[in-house]
């Protein structure tokens, strides 16, 4: 073997060798690194409101309405409801209660649920805890003046949520409401449009929540329709309040509600997020 053979084979034995110390060295660093990572990944608590409910089997949803403009269609809903026998959540913002306050009136003299949409319909992502709850809870208080009732259902603006959201709402003693099947009637692609959209929505199934605007153009035609059919597919509707878990609860990460084994049903506690 030449020098130069010779040479080359012991530069990168010693190039090797210092490479080996190196990573050896350094592994203590990586592994502390992921563990690092792993601990921030399994800290993060992100907040989830209800999209839907584990009903274990049973074929129950829920019907929802968000009033936060006209009123023009508020007695054609409440016989529309009443006619199918059904009864729905009403999430009403605080300006609307102050203008249609016999509108509201007539909702929970017809038996439905009021849930609270907010005092003023804001982007709630961009408010303070503090502000939150003052949304809250001045809505809160209009509906509790006007009819001597305490919502405990809470749907915030937009659909849009954060932790400071739901910790706000959750702290004036409500629970949050998203929604699993949206029937885009404030989109107004028409009746056919809306009706499919509910009825053959992929997600429609046991512990559904269905979200529908007060004022929505075709909403009036296409509910008694989407009721009926419903229905026929042995669903049995009521209001959000009597499809969720009130205590001894987790969510998953879709938002759906699971009641915990071997606890009762309904009456008020904190909800608890899990990744199972």
């Amino acid at each position: 073997m030449n020098i130069y053979k010779k040479k080359k084979i012991i530069i990168l034995a010693i190039t090797s060798i210092v490479c080996i110390g190196l990573f050896s060295a350094y592994i203590p660093i990586i592994r502390s690194q992921i563990a690092q990572n792993y601990t921030m990944a399994a800290s993060t608590n992100k907040k989830l409101p209800i999209y839907c409910v584990d009903t274990k089997g049973k074929p129950k949803i829920a019907i929802s309405f968000d009033a936060a403009w006209g009123a023009d269609d508020t007695q054609t809903l409440i016989d529309i409801l009443e006619k199918n026998d059904v009864k729905a959540t009403f999430f009403l913002c605080g300006y609307w209660v102050d203008k249609y306050p016999e509108e509201v009136k007539k909702l929970y003299e017809a038996g439905h649920e009021i849930g609270n949409h907010s005092n003023t319909h804001p982007h709630s992502n961009q408010l303070s805890l503090e502000e939150n709850k003052k949304n809250i809870m001045d809505c809160h208080n209009k509906i509790k003046d006007l009819l001597g009732i305490d919502s405990d259902v809470y749907r915030p603006p937009f659909g849009e949520y954060n932790n400071t959201v739901i910790d706000a709402a959750n702290q004036c003693g409500y629970h949050v409401i998203q929604w699993d099947i949206d029937s885009l009637d404030w989109k107004e692609y028409g009746v056919e449009h809306e009706v499919n959209q509910v009825l053959n929505h992929k997600a429609l199934g046991n512990g559904s929540i269905i979200l529908f605007h007060n004022d929505a153009k075709y909403t009036p035609d296409a509910l008694d329709t989407i009721i009926k059919v419903l229905k026929e597919k042995g669903f049995e509707i009521g209001p959000v309040g009597d499809l969720i878990y009130k205590e001894d609860y987790y969510m998953n990460t879709e938002g759906r509600q699971f009641k915990r084994e071997g606890s009762t049903e309904n009456t008020e506690t904190t909800t608890e997020n899990s990744n199972n």
